[in-house]
């Protein structure tokens, strides 16, 4: 999955925020002008499922609901099987391991990163930089695994960005910065991440077996 792959499906996914279904669809057409691997396709189909599930305008998902939700509008896949694994371990606290489980990106596969990206976007729905810094603890493909976090829980419009919307209620920035546009005028800000570098200081762990030991990595 490259760089420009994930970027588009994102807003692809909150753009079609009350027609899920189409978010996959118009996602898997798209895919295919960049991406033939059919994983990597269904991989897109994921995360814009998840998006158009999280911008929903009624009623934003919970965990459950949200991996639930994309599980049923993707095609039967290794991603898929990552999905459902990822859904049986909502309940579990420990990043890494479930890192070390799901994968995070290391092996540059859809099924190798986005279960545990979706994962991640999953429990933290609403709060965006908790959903960025647990994703980008484990390390592995950090670039990706936060993109996908941070474009999916934004896609929400409680999931903004920290330092993003103005004193008077307004979307600060928006010119610098970009955003998510919805099709009832809406628009959800994305903002530069802060300062900072992922990796140093404690807590830091690696996808893998060497992220929790004796813990083996599935394949999908």
């Amino acid at each position: 999955m490259g760089q420009r792959r994930r970027d588009a499906d994102r807003p692809l996914g909150a753009w079609y925020a009350d027609d899920p279904e189409q978010a996959v669809h118009q996602a898997e057409i798209s895919a295919y002008t960049t991406h033939q691997h059919r994983e990597a396709v269904v991989g897109a189909m994921a995360v814009a499922a998840a998006a158009a599930l999280a911008a929903d305008p009624a009623s934003p998902p919970s965990a459950e609901a949200l991996l639930d939700g994309v599980v049923a509008l993707v095609p039967r896949s290794a991603v898929g099987a990552g999905l459902r694994r990822a859904r049986d371990m909502l309940d579990y606290g420990d990043t890494a391991t479930v890192a070390a489980v799901l994968g995070c990106g290391r092996r540059t596969t859809a099924h190798d990163t986005v279960p545990f990206a979706l994962w991640s976007a999953a429990r933290a729905l609403g709060d965006y930089e908790e959903g960025f810094w647990s994703t980008a603890q484990v390390g592995g493909d950090m670039d990706t695994t936060c993109a996908i976090v941070g474009g999916v829980i934004a896609a929400g419009k409680a999931g903004a960005p920290p330092g993003v919307g103005g004193a008077d209620g307004e979307p600060a920035g928006l010119g610098a910065g970009g955003g998510v546009g919805h099709r009832d005028g809406s628009v959800t800000p994305e903002s530069p991440l802060r300062n900072a570098v992922p990796g140093q200081g404690p807590g830091w762990a690696s996808c893998g077996t060497d992220a929790a030991p004796g813990v083996p990595r599935l394949v999908g």
